[in-house]
């Protein structure tokens, strides 16, 4: 039987494992999941006929939303308390099965990890491992070498870690889905991090410029005190801070922020933006049909906003919350590109991208 490693948020195992078995069952691949004990990660089957190598190819990582990242497990292996690098390549080498050239190898801890020592054995591990594994011949001369895959090894402790392989073609942008961001003394808040995140997940990076550059305007919804303006503001956007709150005062001093005290659900602009932010914590289901309102009837060209999650049901919300965007956006006969993700800094909530294409 193979099987994947997903990765989630610590305490959404089942979210995650639900959507997975969901999103594989409508391209007719059936398996079921074994929730790890909110270690973020989580074992799905697939006891065939299907591979894994099928539902890769079939499934993309971008279409998931609680699924952060994921690899195909080729061992689990018992690490002695001495030669674990040896170990590795002995379970690698006995293996019945090829699995595609690696340049590199990346070694992954649980998110929730709390133990320093094995986090300091981990990176001390790096350069001996990939060191024996080139001589063996498991991975390329070449680190840098272009390859269609990454050897993973989720380390689990020092006497236990899973060996897998992640596809170039079919991984989350960054090793676990969690981009390393810093947050500049200047920041208003912390929640500036959520968007942020979002622009490194959603935009193609090659084209971040077209998107966030020249002078766009935006305006964001529930602003204050301005995270997510402070850093529409960073990249030379001209902002309608909307909120019934005070703005961080040295941020209104930029003179690119124009704030009007008002509910953020009933505002409109008069004339269309570029950009549309939202951050409200209120009913998912409410923001999404205001998500829908202002795409349809063109007030902005781009998106991001944030649901507020249930803490019960909440694969559930979501996919009410998604009916209401497909439906709602349906109703034009303009285009639009939707994606979803739970960040790494979000908590109980998602986040939703939508660009309208025409």
């Amino acid at each position: 039987m193979e099987q994947l490693i997903v990765f989630c948020r610590p305490g959404f195992e089942i979210e995650a494992g639900r959507e997975l078995t969901d999103a594989a069952a409508l391209n007719g691949i059936y398996g079921y999941f074994e929730p790890g004990s909110a270690q973020g990660f989580v074992v799905f089957n697939l006891p065939g006929p299907a591979s894994a190598d099928t539902l890769l190819a079939t499934l993309s990582i971008h279409t998931l939303v609680f699924v952060r990242d994921w690899f195909v497990v080729l061992a689990e292996v018992s690490l002695p308390p001495t030669d674990r690098v040896g170990a590795v390549i002995d379970a690698l080498k006995s293996l019945d099965s090829e699995f595609p050239a690696c340049a590199r190898v990346e070694i992954r801890l649980p998110e929730n990890n709390s133990d320093p020592d094995l986090g300091n054995f981990a990176r001390k591990w790096v350069s001996p491992l990939s060191k024996g594994l080139r001589g063996a011949g498991i991975l390329q001369p070449d680190r840098e070498a272009q390859s269609p895959a990454r050897l993973e090894l989720l380390l689990l402790g020092f006497n236990r870690v899973i060996a897998g392989v992640s596809l170039a073609c079919n991984r989350a942008r960054f090793v676990s889905g969690i981009p390393r961001l810093r947050l500049p003394a200047s920041a208003p808040s912390r929640s500036a991090l959520k968007l942020e995140e979002a622009w490194k997940v959603f935009l193609p990076p090659e084209q971040e410029l077209a998107y966030l550059g020249g002078g766009k305007q935006a305006v964001d919804l529930g602003a204050a005190p301005g995270g997510w303006t402070w850093q529409l503001v960073r990249q030379g956007m001209m902002v309608t801070a909307v909120d019934n709150g005070p703005m961080n005062a040295e941020l209104m001093a930029s003179g690119h922020v124009h704030h009007i005290g008002a509910d953020g659900y009933q505002w409109r602009p008069r004339r269309g933006v570029d950009w549309m932010v939202c951050d409200i914590v209120d009913h998912p289901r409410r923001t999404a049909a205001m998500a829908v309102e202002w795409l349809n009837q063109k007030l902005c060209r781009y998106t991001v906003f944030n649901l507020k999650l249930p803490m019960k049901k909440r694969y559930d919300e979501w996919l009410i919350c998604r009916d209401i965007l497909d439906q709602g956006l349906a109703l034009t006969e303009m285009n639009f590109r939707i994606r979803a993700r739970h960040l790494y800094h979000d908590r109980e909530e998602i986040t939703c991208f939508i660009e309208r294409l025409d």
